[in-house]
């Protein structure tokens, strides 16, 4: 297993567009991160240019949409070479879309995810129950056969009242109901630990705000990007951070030290 390590986590909305802006990509590597997952790339690795693709330090690994160009997507940047890579959950019906990734080192398993957000109701709002429902079947088999997991990603769902600017105005919009609440709670109850909350269990921040009315200056916002542990490993958890600082998304990044 890897000694201490530190991971970021960020939804990029465009991979391409995020890597022109001050303070993105420069911001990640001064953090000299061991593992950075982006989420929602919404390109494919021969869309890239070679600075994005082919940074010094680190082997890349993309998964992408096959049913829609410039849709979704992930990366994983890491500094140690894995034993085995998971493009997907083993579903192919939920793994067109290219939001999984998972990287093994060991007993010790990293995995980033862009999960579905549902907001069109209907079908997709199915298909993303039925993606959190795989996911969790996923790494709950891999903590039963004695792997250690982080996972990092945007779930798209605030988990508390505490997590969401307006709990209230929004106790029926996707994103805070309560399936999808309740979901998070399984996560918990099957033995994996929300990291920011284990450090940070009052505290009021967020990561993601709608651009179109401006919510982030107001901060007016959810927690709805999170790194998972499962709970052997919390005694190892050094630091947690939302970094809504850091500007370059309509998501801002968050980060995992771990001793």
């Amino acid at each position: 297993m890897l000694s201490a390590m530190k991971l970021i986590s960020w939804n990029v909305n465009g991979i391409r567009a995020w890597s022109k802006k001050e303070q993105t990509l420069d911001w990640v590597l001064r953090q000299k991160p061991d593992f950075f997952c982006l989420q929602e790339t919404k390109a494919e690795p021969s869309q890239l240019a070679q600075h994005i693709t082919e940074i010094p330090g680190y082997t890349a690994f993309f998964e992408y949409s096959k049913e829609r160009k410039g849709y979704s997507g992930v990366a994983i940047y890491t500094k140690h070479e894995p034993d085995r890579v998971d493009e997907g959950l083993g579903v192919p019906r939920l793994d067109t879309q290219g939001r999984f990734l998972a990287l093994f080192f060991d007993k010790l398993v990293v995995i980033n995810c862009y999960f579905p957000n549902g907001g069109m109701g209907g079908d997709a709002f199915t298909y993303k129950l039925d993606y959190y429902e795989a996911f969790l079947k996923y790494i709950t088999k891999l903590k039963k056969a004695g792997y250690s997991i982080i996972f990092a990603g945007d779930v798209n769902v605030a988990h508390h009242e505490i997590d969401i600017a307006r709990p209230k105005e929004n106790k029926d919009s996707i994103g805070f109901l309560p399936v999808e609440r309740d979901w998070l709670t399984c996560v918990e109850q099957a033995g994996f630990v929300d990291t920011w909350r284990s450090k940070h269990p009052e505290t009021v921040r967020y990561s993601w705000w709608d651009m179109k009315t401006r919510a982030r200056e107001r901060n007016v916002g959810w927690r709805i990007d999170y790194i998972f542990v499962s709970d052997d490993l919390v005694p190892s958890i050094k630091k947690v951070d939302i970094h809504n600082d850091v500007y370059g998304s309509d998501h801002c990044p968050v980060s995992l030290e771990m001793k």
